[in-house]
């Protein structure tokens, strides 16, 4: 009778188990799904960056990137083009398929390019409510993923996914305790995400919107903005232009081509 009382226990506690591993696998595979249904391949394109702070006054900055795929690793380069205070700095990140980007940074006054290490991605980009994390593909191993619930997002029926760091190091470089995303249950494009700053209280909130699809199923966002619920600033980053494809050659995307 004992045997058949823990048998019985073991067994229902595996059939509880299921669901909650089933669900984990899910929330990972929406989120791959998220992060694969962005264009972030061949292209080449214009944006606007609007920092706007507490009291409504706004910072206007122009950027140009461009991006390729080469083997594994996709290279993207950004150039600041406006204001004069900023004209020519430069970013350059690498994207990697199973391990942590690499990203570079040039200086116009400095005339020289530095490596960006992991614990400074989690900073703020440029001085706007993004960070350096945010400038890149998100690495989907970096957190462990649950499904909370469904909810509305402008219409859409939508995943609403938490993903939470797995390691010291990746809140540390991530800047954030955890993230809630909202991911369409149709097209898997997210809408919204709200971050968490270390003690878990609300830090910024990202909207996401005007995607276009590009080419082959692949979709960009024309619009972003990310609002830092404890300060009051804001930052907007706009599309002006986009080109599938670029020209540029690998050696346009080096350490060494950003201080020539």
């Amino acid at each position: 009778m004992k045997k058949s009382s823990l048998f019985s226990i073991l067994f229902a506690a595996m059939l509880g188990m299921a669901p909650i591993l089933s669900s984990a696998q899910d929330a990972k595979d929406i989120s791959t799904k998220s992060a694969n249904a962005i264009e972030l391949g061949a292209m080449e394109m214009e944006t606007t960056l609007q920092i706007i702070d507490a009291k409504g006054s706004t910072r206007t900055r122009k950027i140009t990137m461009a991006s390729r795929k080469f083997g594994d690793i996709t290279k993207m380069l950004m150039k600041f083009t406006e204001p004069a205070d900023v004209r020519g700095t430069s970013i350059l990140i690498y994207d990697y398929e199973e391990r942590p980007d690499d990203m570079w940074i040039y200086m116009p006054a400095l005339k020289k390019s530095r490596r960006v290490v992991s614990n400074e991605k989690g900073k703020n980009f440029m001085g706007s409510e993004f960070t350096n994390a945010d400038m890149s593909k998100p690495n989907v191993d970096d957190f462990a993923y649950s499904v909370l619930s469904s909810e509305t997002i402008n219409g859409k029926s939508c995943y609403k996914i938490e993903a939470v760091p797995v390691s010291q190091e990746a809140k540390t470089s991530n800047g954030f305790s955890k993230k809630i995303s909202y991911i369409d249950k149709e097209n898997y494009l997210c809408y919204k995400i709200e971050y968490f700053d270390l003690k878990g209280k609300p830090l910024k909130t990202q909207i996401i919107g005007d995607y276009r699809n590009i080419s082959g199923g692949k979709w960009f966002y024309y619009h972003m903005e990310m609002k830092n619920e404890q300060n009051g600033r804001k930052s907007v980053l706009v599309t002006d232009s986009f080109k599938s494809g670029s020209a540029k050659s690998e050696s346009q995307f080096s350490p060494a081509s950003l201080e020539k």
